[in-house]
Order: structure tokens, then C-alpha cells, then sequence
């Protein structure tokens, strides 16, 4: 039986993240609570930046947005995940398999661009205070946002498509939770080189063109807030950034750790351990990061809670 011309595989068997019986039901009540407090805090943050318009600004916008992307993120993997804890044999089908790779590509690039656009955001804000509304203007943020969700699907065609151009012969046991590039690159029967050459080039422009624009931005935010004279403004300047660094180096490190090394250097046990942070950790992480350390949308919370007591 074949799925189509290029593959015998009909469906895939996921590993999952461990195989030992006792450990089963602890990490489906772990990640189910992580999930759940994914999409309380995802949701809540985006209901919030909707129903409050003193939230509705350019930075609010791109929050809101990454939000929208870590929602949907999660809801491509965790609840497949949830069921390798449960069942005995986890499947999923050839077509269903592309399909999660694709969606998981989608938001994992979309993120990396909305990030970036996030640090161009504070360069704005912090190195041309006075034309900030000028620069980030309405027509300026969709075009960035446009920018974001076509690099996501630039980058989830380019990275499906070279998976589905390969030939899976009889193994169809995926050493991981999730359909991801490297572990379906392992089960081909073709000569991997050239479909990891394009991994690593999607991989490299995916994630080293949004560090890029970041550092430069940081670069540029950093020399502004030395230049300014006093230790307040200075402290201030820098508690507008620090979330984003936070949320960033969480992504980023996590992300260049797994796709930016050889296989050879990295052995896909490990992998999987290390895209637990940027698939699951990171997008649960979020909408903390941004509520806790954020005096707006701290005030935003407490307006809707006060909102609903008098009510």
C-alpha cells in the first residue's frame, strides 16, 4: 500500500518522549498542566490587549500577535503529545504528519520573525522617540505583520516540501513527540545530504536573519541608553526591554541548539529533550514574562478585575 509515489509509509509511530511505563502518567498530568496554563495565559493576554484600547499600540500589537502565534503553536503539538502518555501505540497518518509539520514550521518561523519585529519595536521606541507614531504607523506594523506571517510560510513550505520529496521505506517509528525535520530525515531511505543542506539553509535564514535584526536593534537601544544622563532613565529604558530579552534568549538558544548542529554533534534523544523549551516551555513562558514584568498590562489586569467584582 502506498501513501503516494514518493512513500510505503502510510502512517507514522511516535516514540514519544520516554518509554518507561512509571513515568507515563506523572508527564501527562505535567504537560496537560502545562498546556492549560499555555492557553489560560495566551488567551487571557490576548482578550486583554483586545478589550483595553490604552493597550492598543504598536508594541501591544506585536504582543498580541505572539500570542496569537504561541496559541496556536502549542495546539499543534501538545495535544498529540498528551496522547503518547496514554496509549500504547501512538499513530498518526502520513497525511496528518505533514500536515502537523507544516503548521509546526509555520509558527516556529512566525515566531522568530514577530520577535524580530518586537526588538525593531524598542529600537523605535527607545533611538527615535520622537518619531515613533511616524515610523511605527498603522500601514508600517501590517506591513511588518505581513512580513512575519510570509516568512512563516515560506519557511514551512520549503521545509515540508523537502520532506515530502522523500522516500520512507519501512521504518516508521519517529524518535520524538512531534513530526519534526530531523527525526523524519532519519527514517529516509535517500541519501540525507542534500535535504539536511536545506534544512540547515531554511534553519540558518529562519533563525539567523531575525538575530541578526535583533542584535543590531540591541546594539543600537544599548549605545542609546548609555548616552542617556540619568541612572532612571536608564533603569526605565532598560525594564521596557527586559522581557523581550528574556522571551528571546529563551527561543533563540533553544531553537540554535537543536538546528544549528550537526546530528552527529547532537544525537536526536537529546534533541527532543532540548525542543521541549522552544515548542512547549517558551510559549507557556510568554504571556508570564510580558504580564508579570509589565506595568500596562499589569494595570489592564487589574482595570478587568475590578471591572467584574463591581459588576
Amino acid at each position: 500500500m502506498a501513501a503516494d509515489n514518493t512513500s510505503s509509509v502510510t502512517e507514522f509511530i511516535f516514540a514519544g518522549l520516554t518509554d518507561q511505563a512509571r513515568l507515563q502518567l506523572p508527564l501527562f498530568f505535567l504537560f496537560l498542566g502545562f498546556y492549560v496554563v499555555t492557553m489560560v495565559g495566551n488567551l487571557g493576554l490576548i482578550i486583554l490587549i483586545g478589550l483595553n484600547s490604552h493597550l492598543h499600540t504598536p508594541m501591544y500589537f506585536f504582543l498580541f500577535n505572539l500570542s496569537f502565534i504561541d496559541f496556536n503553536y502549542s495546539s499543534t503539538i501538545i495535544p498529540k503529545m498528551l496522547m503518547s502518555f496514554v496509549l500504547k501505540k501512538n499513530v498518526i497518518s502520513y497525511t496528518g504528519c505533514m500536515t502537523q509539520l507544516f503548521f509546526f514550521c509555520f509558527f516556529a518561523i512566525s515566531e522568530c520573525f514577530i520577535l524580530s519585529a518586537m526588538a525593531y519595536d524598542r529600537y523605535v521606541a527607545i533611538c527615535k522617540p520622537l518619531l515613533y507614531t511616524v515610523t511605527m504607523s498603522p500601514q508600517v506594523c501590517l506591513f511588518l505583520l505581513l512580513g512575519v506571517y510570509g516568512m512563516g510560510v515560506w519557511g514551512a513550505i520549503g521545509h515540508t516540501g523537502n520532506i515530502l520529496f522523500l522516500t520512507f521505506c519501512a521504518e516508521n517509528r519517529i524518535n520524538h513527540y512531534m513530526c519534526d525535520v530531523l527525526p523524519l530525515l532519519e527514517l529516509s531511505c535517500n541519501s540525507p545530504y542534500m535535504n539536511i543542506l536545506v534544512v540547515f539553509i531554511f534553519a540558518s535564514v529562519g533563525i539567523a536573519v531575525p538575530i541578526v535584526t535583533i542584535f543590531l536593534s540591541y546594539g543600537f537601544i544599548l549605545s542609546s541608553i548609555l548616552h542617556i544622563s540619568s541612572a532612571e532613565g536608564r533603569s526605565k529604558a532598560f525594564s521596557t526591554c527586559s522581557s523581550h530579552i528574556i522571551a528571546l534568549s529563551l527561543f533563540f538558544g533553544s531553537g540554535a541548539f537543536v538546528y544549528l548542529k550537526p546530528p552527529s554533534i547532537l544525537p536526536l534523544d537529546q534533541g527532543k529533550v532540548s525542543s521541549l523549551f522552544y515548542t512547549i516551555v517558551v510559549p507557556m513562558l510568554n504571556p508570564l514574562i510580558y504580564s508579570l514584568r509589565n506595568k500596562d498590562v499589569k494595570l489592564a489586569m487589574k482595570k478587568c478585575l475590578n471591572r467584574n467584582i463591581f459588576s
